[in-house]
């Protein structure tokens, strides 16, 4: 769309997946910020807001609702609609926005267009609330050729089609130029030159640089500051602009205290606009300070201090995330919609040069007539049809109840399961080892139920560091059979850091600093050879679901360490006799 709509020059390079721009995006291959641009089509302009598919990052889709006028819903012609789908669908149609449904990918060699939107037509009879929510717009697309067609049967060639389908589909701004100021603040940025940016849509009135305004708050409070700058997007840039009408997504700057979903108004007649309201999170974890013995090494920032107020600043362009002080004053409660979204937050953190230690992920109970009601997630796996048994069996002890199952048809099997998200947390890896990492799997919040008992935890151990030191070859190789090791040759470690997985239920405090010990008498037969398994290397996310409660994750730019919360031998608790005979 940004090629056909004349945004790049004929000899500008352009990098894939433009929007796409934070690092971590880049990476993950995946949209974590909500980002918007615009092109110019029949002199009309055309406002677009790329928004996250995971539902974990379901609060950058909820305030971007907020600031559009109708939404195109991708489908894959083979994948069909997935559970991140079913979520924009449904805050779409809360909103009574219009729907283009887009059919993209039809070029498969396994796509099945019509089958797909039979699922989508499925879709919107379970989510409408009357027959109208049912009528709209299809486009069939190949965005990596950037074609459309509005037949199957008649192959396109161009984009021509999809932007028709915009023009007569989705309405145009019903602001009123003439009225009042009405600005709601998205999402809040930052430059170096100008300061405090906020990113919205202008409902109503005029915006002009050197504007006084006021700003309308949370709980009736209401400051006052003047509008410095004014800016509008064209393509990937942002361009001053003299006036800015109703309908317009701008970007303002000279207001250094506001917060997402606060109202910009006229100084003359404030009238605040509805605040942008989320879905409740459903997840925490406890960020605290690196305590550990090689704390300082690596990072800038590592005081409770630093790291509560980047939380904080984190919070305020975070509407779906929370952050509570607890009893401790280095530990601080991060509440979000779930594990993947805080895993980002604490990379970005990483990066940034923080040192922190994370806990393990814990849900949140909610008290509903009475009762503890705890978050169940729906669960939807693609996977090869040899791995049904092993998912099947691995789901059971997770409290997994199976909803549907579609196929084999392909060599491919589709399953629908709801699962509380206690059964959910670290689950992500053993999927892809047990299907090879040939499977795909999406979930999405689903409901509050009571709650549903005991899931069991880690089955094994862990090999704890007894000492501080520097690893040898010949202590890990005596150690190899007790267990999968974490660490290398040649790694620091400390009294308390996890060095590997033992392959029995307990804990096992190890020397693996040690060395052989060296004589002048010549020994009667030759040295064994040394030969080591790599270390299992995890990622953040693998980490955080393999740790146990009294467990954490050391974070920092250099490093990520398991370890235990008591650091000393001496004083864990060790299980007692009648929990090992419980075992």
């Amino acid at each position: 769309m940004l090629k056909q709509g004349n945004v790049f020059k004929a000899h500008e390079q352009v990098a894939e997946r433009v929007m796409d721009s934070m690092s971590l995006e880049k990476e993950k291959g995946i949209t974590i910020m909500a980002k918007n641009t615009g092109i110019q089509y029949r002199g009309m302009r055309i406002n677009i807001v790329d928004t996250p598919g995971h539902a974990d990052f379901g609060g950058e889709v909820e305030r971007t609702l907020m600031m559009v006028d109708g939404i195109l819903l991708l489908v894959d012609a083979a994948e069909g609609p997935l559970p991140q789908t079913r979520f924009i669908l449904q805050k779409a149609m809360a909103l009574k926005l219009p729907v283009v449904v887009v059919v993209n990918k039809i070029d498969r060699s396994d796509a099945r267009a019509p089958e797909v939107l039979q699922e989508v037509y499925d879709l919107f009879i379970n989510l409408a609330g009357d027959d109208a929510d049912i009528e709209f717009p299809v486009v069939y697309a190949i965005a990596r050729d950037g074609k459309a067609t509005l037949d199957l049967a008649k192959p396109g060639e161009n984009l021509l089609p999809l932007f028709e389908t915009i023009v007569n589909h989705i309405p145009g701004p019903d602001g009123d130029a003439t009225a009042p100021l009405q600005f709601r603040v998205n999402h809040l940025g930052y430059d170096d030159y100008v300061g405090r940016l906020a990113v919205g849509r202008l409902h109503s009135g005029v915006a002009r640089p050197n504007m006084p305004v006021i700003v309308c708050g949370a709980d009736g409070k209401i400051t006052t500051g003047k509008l410095t700058q004014v800016y509008q997007y064209v393509g990937l840039k942002r361009v001053e602009s003299k006036e800015a009408q109703a309908g317009d997504i701008l970007c303002v700057a000279g207001i250094e205290e506001m917060n997402i979903g606060d109202t910009i108004c006229n100084v003359d007649k404030p009238v605040p606009l509805e605040r942008i309201a989320v879905d409740e999170p459903t997840l925490s974890m406890i960020f605290g300070i690196n305590d550990g013995p090689f704390s300082g090494r690596d990072g800038k920032y590592v005081t409770s201090r630093q790291i509560r107020d980047r939380l904080m600043k984190e919070a305020r362009n975070n509407v779906s995330i929370r952050v509570l002080d607890t009893e401790v004053p280095d530990r601080f409660r991060v509440v979000g919609r779930g594990e993947l979204q805080l895993a980002m937050i604490i990379e970005t953190m990483r990066r940034e040069g923080y040192e922190l230690t994370i806990s393990r992920p814990e849900v949140v109970v909610r008290e509903i007539d009475g009762a503890p009601h705890e978050p169940v997630e729906l669960l939807i796996i693609d996977i090869p049809e040899t791995c049904m048994g092993a998912i099947t069996e691995s789901l059971g002890p997770r409290k997994g109840q199976m909803l549907r199952m579609e196929g084999p048809a392909g060599g491919r099997a589709r399953l629908e399961y709801r699962v509380p998200t206690r059964g959910l947390i670290g689950f992500r890896g053993q999927f892809l080892t047990l299907t090879r990492g040939m499977g795909i799997m999406n979930t999405l919040f689903d409901s509050w139920q009571p709650y549903q008992g005991e899931i069991p935890g880690r089955p094994s151990g862990a090999l704890v560091s007894d000492r501080i030191g520097v690893t040898t070859p010949y202590a890990m190789w005596h150690l190899q059979p007790r267990g999968i090791l974490f660490v290398g040759n040649q790694e620091d470690v400390y009294e308390g850091m996890i060095v590997g997985e033992h392959n029995r239920d307990n804990d096992l405090d190890v020397n693996i600093v040690r060395e052989k010990k060296l004589t002048n008498i010549r020994a009667a037969g030759r040295d064994e050879n040394i030969i080591l398994t790599p270390p299992k290397v995890m990622s953040l996310e693998q980490a955080l679901g393999w740790i146990d409660t009294d467990e954490l994750v050391e974070v920092t730019p250099k490093n990520m360490r398991h370890r235990k919360r008591v650091l000393a031998a001496g004083k864990r608790p060790k299980p007692s006799k009648k929990d090992k005979d419980e075992d």
